[in-house]
Order: C-alpha cells, then structure tokens, then sequence
C-alpha cells in the first residue's frame, strides 16, 4: 500500500512539471539552487551568527523566508503572459539605476531613504530599515533596459518610429542630431551604459567592470554590429582609464576602490602579506587577506571527491564572509569535487538551455533578455568560482542563488521569473524541434530495417 501511494505521489509530481508551461528544465536549476543554498547557508553562517549576536537557527529561519520570497517572485513574474510588461519594465530599466545611483553618488540621505557607507564604501540604500544592495538590481534593470533599448532602435530604424522621444527635439538646432542614427544609439544605449559604469566605478571597479561587461554583451546578442560597438569600447576604456588618472592625482582621496583594484591584479594576497611583514601596517594587511587565503586553505582541505562532509568546515570559523564571496571555497571544503562538479553543471546546464529559448523566441526583446539574464548568472557565477580557487583578482561578486544575500536573491529570483516567462512562447517550438531530431538510441526495429537495406543492396 505504501509502495502504491509513493508511485502516485510520484505520477502526481511528474503530472505536475508536464503541465508547467516554461522550461522546466530552467525550473528544475532554479529549484535545486533554492535547495542548496538552504543547505549551505545553515552550514556556513558561524561567524555570521556571533557577529549578530544570535544563533544559526535564527539565521536560517530568515535564509527560509527569503527562499520562500524568491521562490514567490520567480512563480509571480512567471504568470506574466503578456510580454508588453516585461517591455514597459525593461524600459523603467535605466531610469531606475539612476536614481538609486544617484543616492550613492551624492550620498543623499533622506528620513526615509538614505545612502549607506558600509565596508568602506558607498554601494547600499536603507529603506525604511530595509537595505538594499544598489549594485545588485542595477545589472538585472540595465539588462532589461538594454533589451528594450535595442529592440526599440531596431524597430525604429525598420520605420516604427519607437523612439518618439528624440523627435521632439528634431527642430531643435542644437539637439537636431539626437534624431540622427548616431544620436538615438547615444541617446537611448552608449550615454545610459556610461554613465551607470561612472557611478558605479566609485563603489567597486570590479562590480564596474563586470556589469560593463555585461552590458556590453546584450547589446551585442541584440543585433548591434560590431562596428557599432567601437563607441562603447573606447567609451569604456576612456572611463577607466579616467578613473584611474583621478585616483592618482588626487593622491588615493578620489575614487579610492580604484586603487585597491589595481593592488589585487599586480600583488597575490601572500605577497602583499609578506611585503607587509615587521612594518605598522602589517595588522591592517592580515586582516584584509585572511579572507582569501582562508578560502585556499578550504579548497585545499576539501580533498579531492566528497570533502570533510556537511557542517564539518573548519574555515567558516576563521574567513568572516564565507557564506557570501567564498560560498565555493566552502562547498568544497564541505563537498569536495563531488559538490564543486554539482554547482559548475548547474550554471552550465542554465547556460546551455537559456541559449537554445533565446535562440527560438520570435521577438528580439525577448531573446535579448533571456540571453543577457542568462549571461549575467552564469557570468558572475563563474568569476565567483574562478576567484575561488584563486585564477582571478578579488572582488565581491557572490555566487548567485546560493550566496547569502537578500538584494542578490531577490534580484536573481526577478531574472529567473523574466527568464520563465518568456520561455512560454518558446517553449513549443523548442519540444516541436526536439521531436524532429533523431532519436539518439534507436529501436531494434530501426536497426532490422536498415540490416535488410544492407542486404538488399
């Protein structure tokens, strides 16, 4: 009786995922993502819980709830069926970045909404008590904004008319040239991309350099030519570069992150330690490359296949964030190759299905979106673990839907759900292309008939 009802509870669940209408093998990543990092947040949060002077349990009842609100965000936007709101979002996309950066930049502080200097840099907004990492919902707002943006030019130039903003100014004698084709690509793509990497460059050059990459990326799955993307390259270089001659300049006063970037390319943490060694500084070295070098030691004493074992990690005791910009160094100090391995097929498999509904949706809005949304998690999932295992400067990225992290959570919750959503209108040409492929095992029948070819030839 028992084995009965487990079979139909089974046939109940397969029913289940038969009758979801997106992709549900991107249901299924997301899924076991949410999964794990229940997991691995229940295990790695020691430090986390003596800071806040609380216990684990408490943080993992509110890890469960901001699963549980992901979770919702990603069923909730998935419902969406009309793709003109994923539109209109996409369009509020820039607007939104600039105003939150704007708090960051000029470091406004309102009673009810107020800028956050944490960690030795502006990156967070309260919000009536609640914070909000700026950083984080920019390169998911950008990525939807430049989907738009794109497709909107393209509809434009096909003789739409889109872009009904540029044309006001059309009798304008000195804005005349915004309605050119130049104008509207700067206008609506090459200004919004520079000047959200100038207000970001002051937080994080990393965070700067990946969301510009990012960005660059989308417009160039949008249909921008490459020739057409040489503004942007030299637009880019110019700002960094920039930056960096500020920095300088005005003696490590300005653009201070700049300078902690440059640091991490031209010296590893243990040559930065020793260089510090019998100097007054040495204190304030140790403690800025503890972190990553107790990430080398977890990767080093996960052995090679299934690790010393769930909650058996000794570095999350010594290396403070290592729920957050050293999850993978814990996941394999904990899990070995075996867990590593895990991780690296999911974002892989999220890669490699997020580019097969790209490549099958109609609209270009569409498969812009998903392709840039795509990208940016399995992007920034793989410098994490490339920083991990030391093959990469350090930065603050997190490991997306595993970290911990509320804004990171919710923000990759919000692009799963885009990513669901659109994958309905694909979906049925995607299993109707998956029926015209060759069966990769074939029927004993399939191989009689062609023995008698064989023979008859």
């Amino acid at each position: 009786m028992d084995k009965t009802q487990g079979k139909s509870r089974f046939s109940k669940l397969l029913g289940l995922m038969e009758n979801v209408e997106g992709d549900r093998v991107i249901w299924m990543i997301a899924l076991v993502l949410i999964m794990f990092s229940v997991i691995a947040i229940s295990s790695s949060t020691s430090l986390l819980a003596l800071a806040n002077k609380t216990t684990r349990e408490a943080i993992i009842q509110k890890h469960l709830v901001v699963a549980a609100l992901g979770l919702a965000s990603i069923i909730g936007i998935y419902h969406i069926k009309n793709l003109k709101v994923l539109e209109i979002a996409g369009m509020l996309g820039f607007p939104l970045s600039l105003f939150l950066l704007s708090f960051l930049t000029f470091h406004i502080r309102l009673p009810f909404m107020r800028a956050e200097y944490i960690n030795q840099a502006w990156r967070t907004i309260n919000i009536m008590g609640l914070q909000l990492h700026v950083f984080e919902v920019v390169k998911v707002a950008m990525v939807m904004y430049l989907a738009w943006a794109v497709n909107a030019y393209k509809e434009d130039k096909q003789g739409r008319g889109s872009l009904k903003l540029v044309y006001r100014w059309k009798d304008k004698k000195f804005l005349s040239w915004l309605s050119t084709d130049l104008g509207k690509k700067f206008f609506y793509i090459y200004f919004p991309m520079g000047i959200v990497i100038l207000m970001i460059i002051g937080g994080s050059m990393s965070s700067a350099l990946f969301i510009g990459g990012v960005m660059f990326v989308t417009i160039l799955i949008g249909g921008l030519q490459v020739r057409e993307l040489l503004p942007v390259i030299l637009g880019g270089v110019l700002l960094v570069g920039l930056s960096i001659g500020i920095h300088f300049l005005s003696g490590g006063r300005l653009f201070d992150h700049v300078g902690s970037a440059v640091n991490r390319i031209g010296m590893s943490p243990e040559e930065e330690l020793v260089d510090a060694v019998g100097t007054a500084r040495f204190e304030e070295v140790l403690g800025k490359t503890s972190q990553p070098l107790g990430a080398k030691m977890a990767v080093s004493e996960g052995g090679l296949f299934f690790g010393k074992g769930p909650g058996r990690s000794t570095q999350k005791h010594f290396v403070p964030v290592i729920f957050a910009d050293y999850m993978f160094a814990f996941i394999i100090e904990e899990y070995g190759l075996m867990g590593a391995f895990l991780i690296i097929i999911l974002y892989a498999a999220l890669l490699a299905r997020g580019s097969i509904v790209a490549r099958n949706c109609d609209d270009n809005f569409a498969k812009t979106a998903i392709a840039g949304l795509v990208i940016l998690i399995s992007g920034q999932a793989l410098m994490h673990m490339l920083i991990n295992v030391d093959l990469g400067p350090l930065t603050g990225q997190t490991l997306p839907m595993i970290s911990d992290g509320r804004t990171s959570f919710r923000c990759v919750s919000i692009a799963f759900g885009i990513i669901l959503s659109i994958s309905r209108g694909a979906k049925r040409k995607i299993e109707k292309e998956t029926s015209e492929k060759a069966p990769i095992l074939e029927t004993e029948d399939d191989v009689r008939d062609r023995m008698n070819e064989l023979d008859q030839i």
